[in-house]
């Protein structure tokens, strides 16, 4: 997740100084995302550790977004719990992008999940965005029987073997009333945001 956030403090700057470049920022729906989160958080020490402070203390959400270069000032809240910190991830990247997107920066959004369910149709989409021949779409989908995090203590195999806590009712209503403060989707919904690429 701070690779994402990364990436799009990347992509403002990458925009300024190559304006005809394509910039692409993917997204999961919120609730995979705060799984996957759980997960990775369970591998990663540090992780781990502000996950778990940041049930007792507010200020964590702010130290995390201001140690990333970025205002922390709106995300003084606290992580409700074991899903919290990936659904306060989600709300920061999905945030910066919008706010690059509404600003006219060429920027689209990629949904995961219409990633999975049409591969050749989605990757022909990206490719055509990205001025690239459609006819690499295939090449493309091989891509995805690779885990890219194969080699690391992210890799599937690992955190894979972590069970998800189970998503509450009284979780839902918590989340999603995060959400709802930053106007994101809320879990349950569709988790469509603007100016995202589709092949349908």
């Amino acid at each position: 997740m701070v690779e994402l956030i990364l990436d799009m403090v990347y992509v403002c700057g990458c925009r300024e100084l190559f304006p005809s470049s394509r910039c692409l920022f993917m997204y999961r729906d919120v609730e995979n995302i705060a799984k996957s989160t759980y997960r990775s958080v369970m591998v990663v020490p540090l992780a781990y550790i502000i996950n778990q402070v940041g049930k007792l203390s507010p200020r964590v959400g702010k130290i995390v977004v201001d140690s990333m270069g970025l205002n922390g000032a709106d995300f003084c809240i606290r992580l409700n719990g074991d899903f919290g910190f990936g659904v306060l991830m989600s709300v920061v990247t999905t945030s910066m992008y919008l706010d690059a997107h509404r600003r006219g920066i060429d920027v689209r959004a990629v949904r995961y999940e219409d990633l999975v369910a049409h591969p050749i149709d989605m990757c022909r989409v990206i490719l055509k965005f990205c001025r690239l021949p459609v006819s690499l779409a295939e090449l493309a989908v091989k891509a995805f029987d690779v885990d890219s995090q194969r080699n690391s203590p992210m890799a599937k195999s690992v955190i894979g073997r972590f069970k998800n806590p189970e998503m509450t009712p009284e979780t839902r209503v918590k989340l999603n009333e995060l959400l709802k403060k930053f106007e994101m989707p809320l879990i349950g919904e569709p988790n469509i945001i603007e100016g995202t690429l589709t092949c349908c």
